[in-house]
């Protein structure tokens, strides 16, 4: 059970990271990636790395939620559901987060 709040909250840490990204504070990111990012991008890179946080905090909460659902009802086939989930979101938030980067400082690293 411990582990379906742990889930649950670092989701809501990634949902507020996200929502602070996505209205122009890229300070949470590494200062690699605000250095390399020009002023007048800034906005957009932190709405496309903010949008990839927020969904990735989504499916963390989902993901938690179904594994609650799963212990308490014992039907596995909320954990299926939760596992697919994840990896799902996990792809397509990584996958936002890094095309930004690739976008906007011309490289990951």
């Amino acid at each position: 059970m411990d582990g379906v709040i742990v889930a649950c909250l670092v989701g809501m840490v990634c949902i507020a990271l996200g929502i602070s990204n996505m209205k122009g504070n890229i300070s949470s990111l590494h200062s690699y990636h605000r250095s390399r990012v020009t002023e007048e991008d800034r906005l957009s890179f932190g709405r496309l790395v903010g949008l990839g946080t927020i969904i990735i905090g989504g499916v963390l909460v989902i993901y938690g939620l179904l594994m609650g659902a799963a212990l308490y009802t014992h039907v596995q086939a909320f954990t299926l559901a939760g596992t697919i989930v994840l990896i799902a979101g996990l792809v397509v938030g990584l996958g936002l987060s890094f095309y930004a980067m690739l976008r906007y400082n011309k490289g990951i690293f």
